[in-house]
């Protein structure tokens, strides 16, 4: 076929996109008899596929690109890659799709061919961008152009960060490592991305598509594989970058590329934007003008190959390569690879010992255009179609070499591995599977066929699934699209208390405190909150109700001031609030509402103030007194000050001389004890009380760290680091030195040292010693903290002798016959006592 012959019949659709041009032309074709139609994308050759078998059935359709032969016996339609197109097979309509490919510097020879030659019997489509409009004029100037315009408005939408992109939005880049970490972010942030790239098997880019078009991720991160004939719901295109490797070089995007890139925002009469995102340097004004007003720079050239070659030899072949056009705007394309392979192939003496025919160099070039899936290098591809070649000089592939490579598929099925991996093991089957639709090639190429698509789809599921579980979060995107629908989610709680939301793990309801799984962060820890809490609402409900009527016996405060029930955490102390008067928190329950919150509240602090009034009467009974200024004027300081103090007071530092004995008749009353060495509250030292009031000090100050707390009934413990006089008597002892005793068994001990005890100074330290439950070497520091002083041996032969001053002189008399001296023979430590209660009467009057 000329071009001459059919030029009045050509009618060129030009414009941007998003204007209908390719259903035009389906439309067109399925309106005639026959047709066949060039696609420049495998992926858009079988979307376009299933359009016509539903339109007209599988046996009037036919699907044929490199890679995949369908082709019925009475098929009538004709859906190919451009390359692929059975130009000796007659059709009525014939059309070429995105014609502006023909610039290419790779594949754009293919284009101009068919532009040029490729014709149908009743009329011929060409379909592309209007930068096409001079050279249509030029090469068919008897052909119709048509313009159509775009059906939405594109327009520019400044910079944005990728965390901050708006729904259904699509990044473009131009590198795998590139898209991959955007994917990343992505999920980090927003629940996901599709990827969709040029390396990509069809199998495996329609399946990231349909993730994006069903709605389960909102962002498509892709290449400019999306720029050609991809038709999704995007509304808004960000470029991460504007620099892009051509196969030759890096450089920058010209605007008509941009242009049809960006043209993916928007489809039909919905409106689209662009912009940048991420590190992408900004575009100009002019660019953005150029973009949105679809006013770019005509092509004005094409590549181009001789249509007839010679095949008479290799040299003669090679020369009709290298044949210059011979009319204007056409550019002898150069450095193409099936050219490099034949000149590779040329030099091989065992190839050139085969060639002997036309029939043989055609056989040859058939090798030579191989495509590089594997993208490996071209000596390696080189080598590759080289021994085809060989090997289909002679006929076909050998058996031994065929199972070979059977072999190797068998290695190569394997769905495990990263992506790069699994990319890698695609390529290669994509090889052979190009090489099993050529007929001529192998004596089992059905078997072929069949071997290759299978190994080819698993490894393409298995990329998907990569992709998938890498760069989408299932349960993120599941949750987020079941927050959407109205209706009840499907929630679980097992045994464990583990939360299932729509049949994904979500976290565990611990009480009424939901904690969700650790490794949902950023919006996928959002999701699953919000599912979670919407899922829950009624348990959480059930739960607060039923701590309300919950009994006393079931309720119980542990030693971290968590109050639980049934051994399970439901609230805590809130620090800040006074000893005697906690208040409650509730532990998690903010998705109920608060007048359900408040019941359970008030259940509790009820619960606790029972507690305090059970365990802590005397001192919540002090407290009342002195609120009520029921106690003598000359109590009052001293009750306060032991309210305080937790219950207790260093007898040393208080001033007791000025007290009447009505006050004392009062603290007595209320359960206070002044002893030698403290004054406290007896009933406070008892186990529960203890326990009690040293868990409510602790939380009341928000003390970190375990409260101090020795086991019930020890007479003393060691202490391992300094602690407070509050945090000890809280909890019923006093610090001496490295010891805590009790404060009961210091008062005891006391006594002992008042008293004439018969055996001399060994039974009464062995009397100590058992008072205070230590051992006799630790008596002499417990003493000594206590402010008592130990004397000097009468002699330096004597035994030694203990002698002790205690801070304050008791009234009771001491037998001087025992192994102690008298008081006027102890070194008294009255005049620093004194000196102390003057400046505690002098405080007092200011």
């Amino acid at each position: 076929m000329t071009a001459a012959r059919f030029s009045n019949r050509v009618k060129a659709v030009l414009g941007p996109t998003n204007t209908g041009k390719t259903h035009l032309a389906i439309e067109r074709m399925l309106g005639h008899s026959s047709g066949m139609i060039g696609l420049p994308l495998r992926l858009l050759a079988r979307e376009v596929y299933d359009r016509v078998v539903a339109a007209k059935g599988e046996a009037a359709a036919a699907l044929i690109t490199g890679e995949e032969k369908i082709a019925p016996e009475g098929a009538r339609y004709f859906v190919c890659t451009v390359e692929a197109m059975p130009l000796e097979k007659r059709a009525e309509f014939l059309a070429i799709d995105e014609i502006q490919v023909a610039r290419d510097l790779d594949r754009g020879h293919v284009f101009t061919d068919r532009i040029l030659n490729a014709r149908g019997f009743g009329e011929t489509m060409l379909l592309g961008s209007d930068t096409m409009r001079p050279m249509i004029k030029r090469l068919l100037p008897d052909a119709e152009i048509v313009r159509r315009e775009r059906l939405s408005t594109l327009s520019y939408a400044g910079h944005r960060k990728i965390t901050k992109l708006p729904k259904r939005s699509a990044v473009v880049a131009f590198s795998a490592e590139e898209v991959y970490a955007i994917a990343e972010l992505l999920r980090r942030h927003r629940g996901g991305a599709a990827v969709v790239m040029g390396a990509l098997s069809p199998r495996t880019r329609n399946a990231q598509v349909e993730l994006y078009q069903s709605g389960e991720v909102d962002f498509l991160v892709a290449t400019d594989a999306i720029g050609m004939g991809l038709n999704m719901d995007v509304d808004h295109v960000a470029f991460a970058s504007r620099r892009k490797f051509d196969g030759r070089q890096w450089r920058d995007l010209r605007a008509d590329e941009i242009a049809q890139i960006a043209g993916r925002a928007g489809r039909f009469t919905r409106d689209g934007a662009f912009g940048e995102t991420g590190e992408c340097a900004p575009f100009d004004e002019d660019l953005i003008g150029r973009v949105e007003n679809h006013d770019f720079e005509s092509v004005d050239a094409l590549q181009w190959r001789a249509a007839e070659l010679n095949f008479d030899s290799v040299p003669a072949l090679i020369a009709a390569l290298e044949t210059p056009p011979n009319r204007p705007g056409l550019l002898r394309v150069r450095g193409a690879d099936d050219e490099m392979v034949l000149r590779h192939a040329a030099f091989d003496p065992e190839i050139e010992d085969q060639v002997r025919s036309p029939a043989h160099v055609r056989r040859l070039w058939e090798a030579c255009q191989l495509p590089d899936f594997r993208k490996a290098s071209p000596e390696e591809h080189a080598r590759l179609a080289t021994r085809i070649a060989g090997y289909i000089l002679k006929g076909r592939i050998p058996q031994e070499w065929a199972k070979a490579e059977l072999d190797q598929l068998d290695q190569l099925d394997r769905a495990e591995g990263d992506l790069n991996v699994l990319q890698q093991r695609l390529a290669h089957v994509r090889t052979w599977t190009y090489a099993a639709n050529r007929a001529d090639w192998l004596d089992d190429a059905e078997g072929w066929r069949v071997r290759t698509r299978e190994v080819e789809d698993k490894l393409s599921d298995a990329l998907h699934a990569a992709l998938t579980q890498r760069f989408i979060d299932r349960r993120t995107s599941a949750l987020l699209k079941s927050l959407k629908r109205e209706d009840a989610l499907l929630a679980g709680i097992s045994e464990e208390g583990e939360v299932t939301v729509e049949g994904h793990f979500v976290g565990r309801l611990e009480g009424l405190q939901f904690n969700p799984d650790p490794r949902a962060l950023g919006l996928e820890g959002r999701a699953v909150r919000n599912a979670a809490w919407r899922a829950l609402k009624p348990e959480v409900s059930r739960r607060l109700a039923a701590i309300a009527q919950t009994e006393d016996a079931g309720i119980a405060l542990g030693r971290d001031g968590r109050i639980r029930i049934d051994n399970v955490t439901i609230a805590r102390l809130a620090a800040g609030a006074p000893t005697l008067k906690p208040r409650v928190e509730l532990i998690g329950g903010e998705g109920a509402s608060e007048a359900e919150r408040a019941v359970a509240r008030e259940r509790l602090q009820a619960w606790l103030g029972g507690l305090i009034l059970a365990d802590l009467r005397p001192l919540a009974a002090l407290e009342k007194a002195w609120r009520d200024q029921a106690l003598p004027s000359q109590a009052r300081g001293l009750a306060w000050r032991l309210i305080e103090s937790a219950g207790a007071l260093d007898r040393a530092g208080e001033p007791l001389d000025d007290i009447s004995p009505e006050a004392w008749q009062a603290l007595v009353h209320h359960g206070v004890r002044i002893g030698r060495h403290s004054i406290f509250m007896p009933a406070l030292v008892r186990p529960r009380a203890a326990r009690t009031l040293a868990i409510l000090r602790h939380c009341a100050l928000g003390e970190h760290g375990a409260v101090f707390l020795p086991r019930p009934g020890a007479l003393s413990v060691p202490l391992d680091r300094r602690r407070s006089w509050p945090e000890c008597v809280a909890a019923g002892y006093r610090a001496c030195g490295r010891v805590a005793v009790r404060l009961d068994q210091i008062e005891h001990l006391g006594d002992a040292l008042a008293q004439s005890v018969e055996g001399g100074e060994g039974a009464l330290q062995q009397a100590m010693s058992r008072i205070v439950g230590r051992p006799i070497r630790d008596v002499p520091g417990i003493l000594s903290a206590l402010g008592y002083q130990r004397l000097p041996a009468a002699s330096p032969r004597a035994p030694p002798r203990w002698r002790f001053t205690p801070p304050k002189a008791p009234r009771t008399r001491v037998d001087n016959d025992g192994p102690f001296a008298s008081l006027a023979e102890l070194l008294p430590v009255a005049a620093q006592h004194k000196k102390h209660r003057r400046r505690r009467r002098r405080v007092a009057r200011s």
